[in-house]
């Protein structure tokens, strides 16, 4: 059984299409982090483990997530919980992990149209383009879907709670000589009825860019 967290906040929305397309022998878990609409119990009705965090951030969501999972594999997927990524596509990433040919798959998003906003979109790249030059990682997106052993991961020791985790992840595993391996999948527009913390807004993503590069500048 490979785990996958799904950080939310505010995807009730989002939960069931999500859950239910989940693959056989992946268990979700999605770790509530202070939702008011409802999405923890929407989870447990459509099978899911919750877990509750009352720290905030996106970072505190993914560390609790994967503080509590265990993976019979050994592997644990991270995923967003907003309907904009496909759980069948899960494996494409999870599989060179457990066949030891990669130690950290991570996603390079390949948008449909109206999934990915201009300014989120720029933003990104930017921060891909400081993390090439500065640990020279072939990454090209700061990808928010990603597979890894988690004994490993929380071996990283990565401190950041809020939108720089990702980041962080990411430098941490080109200092300890990780294989890192960049994988396309699909983005699609995230559920009817749910709002991106990042790119629903000019103001969310500058948030995020602050946060990442914060991490960037230690």
């Amino acid at each position: 059984m490979t785990d996958v967290v799904l950080p939310c906040r505010n995807e009730a929305p989002a939960l069931p299409g999500l859950l239910t397309r989940m693959p056989p022998g992946y268990r979700a878990i999605v770790v509530d982090n202070g939702s008011t609409d409802g999405s923890a119990r929407v989870a447990r009705e459509y099978g899911a483990v919750v877990v509750t965090v009352a720290e905030p951030g996106y970072g505190a969501a993914v560390h609790a997530g994967v503080e509590f999972s265990r993976p019979d594999d050994g592997v644990v997927c991270v995923m967003d919980a907003d309907g904009s990524f496909d759980p069948e596509q899960l494996p494409r990433l999870a599989d060179p992990v457990r066949a030891g040919t990669t130690d950290l798959a991570t996603s390079r998003r390949r948008p449909t149209r109206g999934a990915w906003p201009l300014h989120a979109r720029a933003g990104n790249a930017l921060l891909a383009w400081r993390l090439r030059r500065r640990a020279g990682l072939p990454v090209h997106d700061i990808g928010p879907m990603r597979a890894v052993r988690r004994d490993a991961l929380l071996g990283l020791n990565l401190t950041d709670r809020r939108f720089g985790y990702p980041l962080e992840l990411l430098i941490a595993a080109g200092r300890a000589g990780w294989r890192v391996t960049e994988l396309d999948v699909d983005y699609h527009p995230r559920a009817a009825g749910t709002r991106s913390k990042v790119s629903g807004s000019v103001r969310g993503t500058l948030r995020a860019i602050r946060d990442m590069s914060s991490v960037l500048s230690r």
